[in-house]
């Protein structure tokens, strides 16, 4: 058979949706009016050499970089036909035509009275440590060889065209540049930067999270082309920051004690190392390195000093007889205490640590508690009326329009939101127990009064309760969920086991408490139970499901209930276990009437691909989670198949492997319990969702992804192609809605496909959930290939249903919701921490996409981090090889 493998083109716009109510919303997308469209950016390679050794490690400092290009201008202004540079921080800058020639050498002088020039001994610039040359240099001169080389150019004409419609790469570099010049600008006032979100840590925009963590509001900006023309897209932005201060107490709040003399310093070096701290006895700023072996009345270091007959000789002397005896300074608090290492590694020096304070603006990365991301999604979630109003008033205080690049370029910045029509889709009507009707209100559903369409049976001597919390009544929890259960049409029994784990293992290692509890099991029953309750405390940290899901194959459910169990928390409880033991709780009317357009008469499969990262910094394998409908023509049931693959790896690389250990890729197995749940019935048209792709990926999952797709059918010996449609499912995004005069959020099921949509591609966004806490944030869909060939209107209408074929919950489905952030923290390894901007609204996707995201998540716990003693996961021998589902809950929707 002739390999298909065809490359493919974006799609175009087909056209718009009609149906649904009218409303007018407010998008935070600000005109941008372009009036040199002649203009022309210049890009030059920068090249920054040091003339001397000293100046090597500045030339490579972003900070440094846009020092000696300030002062670049500012000595060759002339030589330069006074031509304003937009800067990106490394080795590029731009200007609004050209320089007066291609190439330029300049010579660079900059006065550097950086600490790091002069530390020696205990960090004070003193002749202390046998240094005497190096201590001398305490505001000296550095030197740098400057060049600058022309390199492309970029046309304004070119954004104009891309707003009509056309296909220009070089658009996209004009843009960027746009996006520099917003940078440079905010640069240029002391904000940190990150990406295109901008902090100024003015104490106003500081939020205490506790521990000593703040988050800090700021604000994103971005140029975007769209069908309304180019905008600027202004959003409110947060990043978690270290709260700046003393460090003494910042290590007090961060360990959560009172007694200085309780600080854990091997936890405080792993927090402090690398972070900038700043002398309150010379006023000079330093990086962390490390902490010193002996406290600071014991610390010594060699110093030469002449004695009285004018001699140099070398002593031995400890940093606090130094500070007392040369600095004049009596260290009182932290005498005790280790020091402050912020020399080099072959050279350190030593700083007390009660004279030390933690810098602002410093970006906190390690992983937030469960406490931190609650009080975080509470304290900076903002409602739509004063997200409107701090949107607005930053763009009104940045000034675009005194900034001399922008003007060059003939760009003008409106101040006005952007106005819209957006439209507003019916709730899916839902099938429930007996085929009663259940009519979804503001994007949620109940069970009161109802009962699930196909409730599970879970008998006596199937099932136990493990207890890992201390308190807990585990018969009043069987009782009520038992009660609530049969509510709703289940036939559940009591539990024949109920398991206490013993205290004197409650402090221990989570590995080895969840070996303890299942010596218990073990012994209660002569074969696995078929289901486990697992009740878990909020804070901790255990591998509870790996041992279910790989060893014993036991379907489990972990809560951690709240002191009063209501009947809707146990209800929504009760869906999760029903549909981890097969049950189905409610489908779609047009599913059960067969009369979802395209769907309903031609055999069709859905999949939801996701990949899940580690940890920043670290080389953890990332995690890849693809799910499939199994029952066509239904489209609530699926089925996870889950890889490993190269850490930070964003395109999915085992769809199909063949041959390789017998494992042929993720799709097969898929397309194979496909044909197996059908009666052998093959898909003749496959709608795929993808998550987590930025922009800049849409063609490779074209090219790469969907390929490895094909090439799956192809190696089944399939002579005829099914039909794709591709989507990608994205949230990270700063494109905001709001009623126009109205203070509430848009509401479930809202649809906007023109004005901020893309000018060319086929693209749309939808809120189908309803925002109880801060703003809603929509989910933009990218369609990327429609084979199928769906009506605008209908391909709109079965995303906006996919949201409600949820079945773990009552709610159109929302990414991140902060009740199930408790059972996360127990159940799944450490979350990677925040990214640079932190959204605090939690954005509804469809389902399948939702569970390909949650099944990434908890089988990203098969690998225990306690094995790299914190450091990267050893890779030398390629990826590890992640272990098989057990087969019992391997065609289980285990992710719920």
């Amino acid at each position: 058979m002739t390999s298909r493998s065809p490359t493919y083109h974006l799609m175009t716009r087909p056209g718009y949706g009609a149906e649904g109510r009218r409303i007018r919303l407010v998008a935070n997308h600000f005109d941008v009016k372009l009036t040199k469209t002649d203009a022309v950016f210049y890009q030059y390679t920068l090249t920054i050499t040091p003339d001397d050794v000293w100046g090597y490690k500045a030339a490579q400092n972003k900070v440094y970089g846009r020092k000696i290009v300030n002062r670049l201008y500012e000595i060759y202004s002339k030589e330069l036909n006074n031509k304003r540079f937009a800067y990106d921080g490394g080795s590029s800058l731009f200007t609004v035509g050209p320089l007066p020639q291609n190439n330029f050498e300049f010579t660079v002088v900059l006065e550097d009275s950086s600490a790091r020039a002069t530390a020696a001994g205990p960090g004070d610039g003193s002749t202390v440590g046998g240094d005497l040359k190096r201590s001398k240099r305490s505001g000296f001169m550095k030197r740098f060889i400057v060049g600058i080389k022309f390199v492309a150019k970029f046309p304004m004409r070119s954004i104009a065209l891309a707003l009509r419609g056309s296909e220009r790469e070089d658009a996209q570099d004009a843009l960027g540049v746009l996006d520099i010049i917003l940078k440079q600008q905010q640069a240029e006032r002391g904000c940190l930067v990150l990406r295109s979100c901008y902090f100024d840590g003015n104490h106003t925009n500081i939020v205490d999270l506790a521990g000593g963590v703040c988050a800090c509001r700021g604000f994103h900006s971005s140029f975007r082309t769209t069908e309304g023309g180019l905008s600027l897209n202004s959003d409110v932005s947060t990043t978690i920051i270290i709260k700046p201060g003393p460090v003494v107490e910042f290590l007090l709040e961060n360990q959560n004690i009172q007694d200085p003399r309780q600080i854990d310093w091997a936890k405080a070096n792993r927090m402090l190392k690398k972070m900038k701290i700043k002398a309150i006895h010379n006023k000079m700023e330093y990086k962390v390195i490390g902490i010193s072996k002996l406290a600071c009345n014991m610390q010594t270091f060699s110093m030469k000093e002449r004695n009285s007959e004018g001699e140099t000789q070398t002593v031995e002397m400890t940093v606090y007889n130094y500070f007392q005896n040369k600095r004049n300074i009596t260290v009182t608090r932290s005498a005790s205490m280790p020091c402050l290492d912020v020399g080099k590694p072959e050279r350190p020096c030593y700083l007390p640590i009660e004279l030390c304070h933690l810098l602002s603006l410093q970006r906190y990365t390690k992983e937030l508690s469960f406490q931190r991301r609650v009080s975080l999604a509470e304290k900076c979630s903002q409602k739509p009326l004063e997200r409107m109003r701090v949107i607005a008033d930053a763009v009104n205080d940045n000034r675009y329009d005194k900034d001399p690049m922008l003007n060059a370029c003939g760009v003008s910045i409106d101040t006005r939101m952007t106005t819209l029509t957006g439209r507003v889709l019916n709730c899916p009507l839902l099938k429930v127990g007996n085929m009663e009707d259940c009519v979804p209100r503001n994007g949620r559903w109940n069970f009161n009064q109802k009962t699930l369409l196909q409730p599970c049976e879970l008998l006596h001597n199937q099932w136990a309760i493990v207890n890992f919390s201390g308190h807990c009544d585990l018969s009043h929890l069987s009782r009520e969920l038992i009660k609530c259960a049969r509510n709703r049409g289940s036939k559940m029994e009591e539990p024949s086991v109920f398991l206490e784990e013993d205290r004197e293992w409650m402090r221990s290692d989570p590995i080895l408490r969840v070996e303890k509890m299942f010596k218990k099991l073990e012994t209660k029953f002569t074969e696995p139970p078929r289901f486990i309750l697992c009740v878990l405390p909020e804070r901790k940290i255990c591998p509870w499901k790996r041992k279910n899901l790989y060893q014993f194959g036991i379907v489990t459910q972990c809560i951690a209930p709240p002191k009063s169990l209501k009947d809707q928390y146990l209800a929504n409880v009760l869906l999760k276990i029903n549909s981890k033991l097969g049950g189905i709780n409610s489908l779609l009317s047009v599913e059960c009437k067969r009369s979802i357009p395209l769907i309903s008469q031609t055999p069709t499969m859905i999949l939801a691909m996701d990949v899940s990262h580690g940890p920043p910094g670290l080389s953890f394998p990332s995690v890849a989670a693809v799910v499939g409908s199994r029952h066509w023509p239904l489209i609530s049931r699926y089925r996870a198949s889950v890889r490993i693959q190269s850490p930070k790896l964003e395109m999915i690389d085992s769809l199909y492997k063949p041959g390789e250990n017998g494992d042929e890729g993720m799709v097969r197995d898929l397309l194979l319990d496909f044909y197996k749940t059908n009666g052998g019935m093959k898909p003749a048209q496959m709608i795929i969702f993808r998550d987590g792709v930025s922009d800049s990926q849409l063609m490779e999952v074209l090219n790469v992804e969907l390929n490895q797709i094909i090439k799956v059918f192809e190696h089944l010996g399939d002579t005829t192609m099914p039909k794709f449609t591709v989507i990608v499912a994205q949230k990270k995004h700063h494109t905001r809605f709001f009623i126009a005069d109205n203070s509430d959020n848009v509401p479930p099921g809202t649809v906007v496909d023109n004005t901020v949509v893309h000018p060319r591609n086929y693209d749309f966004y939808m809120c189908a959930h309803q925002g109880r806490l801060g703003t809603s944030r929509p989910i933009h869909y990218d369609v990327l290939l429609d084979e199928i060939g769906f009506a605008p209107d209908d391909l709109q209408k079965l995303v906006h249903s996919l949201s409600y074929v949820n079945q773990k919950g009552n709610a159109a489905v929302s990414m991140g919701k902060t009740a199930s952030l408790s059972l996360l923290a127990f159940c799944l390894p450490p979350s990677s921490p925040p990214p640079d901007d932190v959204e605090c609204s939690f954005p509804s996707s469809v389902a399948p996409v939702c569970y390909a995201h949650l099944a990434a998540r908890q089988l990203s716990q098969c690998f225990d981090l306690s094995d790299t003693s914190g450091g990267d996961l050893p890779n030398k021998a390629g990826v590890p090889h992640l272990p098989e589902l057990h087969e019992n809950v391997r065609r289980s929707m285990f992710f719920c």
